[in-house]
């Protein structure tokens, strides 16, 4: 793994993350993952949609999956959710989302804008997807990293 990578966020900031994660999806039957690589090239909103298909977050029941996509090196995001999510959002959810996200990177503050960013799709997801006694959680909550 690349340095960067592990540098990007400390032990602790990662278990902030992740608890934000968890706290959002125990009120959605959503699923939102956060992924972090070392990544250089042009496009990183293609490879934001690649990464979302390798994590296998186009296959959840609901097409409700939400990752953000970070490429640590050009300190450059991705919010891309799936299908599902995607045609009942308000038109500016992501761009509002990437807002919030973006105020925080600015400042250096990577854990905090993810977690603000978290907490903003949690919302929504929670509006469009409740939480249901029969959710299961489909995807890992940990935060991936290549």
């Amino acid at each position: 793994m690349a340095s960067s990578v592990v540098s990007f966020l400390t032990v602790s900031q990662e278990q902030q993350v992740i608890d934000a994660i968890r706290i959002a999806e125990k009120q959605t039957s959503g699923e939102i993952r956060v992924h972090l690589e070392e990544y250089d090239q042009a496009n990183v909103y293609e490879r934001a949609q690649e990464v979302f298909h390798l994590l296998k977050m186009d296959n959840t029941k609901l097409e409700n999956g939400v990752i953000l996509y970070v490429a640590v090196n050009l300190k450059q995001f991705v919010v891309y959710g799936d299908a599902g999510i995607d045609q009942l959002v308000e038109a500016d959810f992501w761009n509002s989302t990437r807002d919030v996200i973006q105020d925080q990177f600015k400042q250096q503050h990577f854990a905090e804008g993810l977690v603000k960013g978290i907490a903003q799709i949690g919302e929504v997801l929670k509006k469009h997807f409740p939480w249901d006694v029969d959710d299961a959680n489909e995807l890992s909550d940990e935060i991936s990293k290549l």
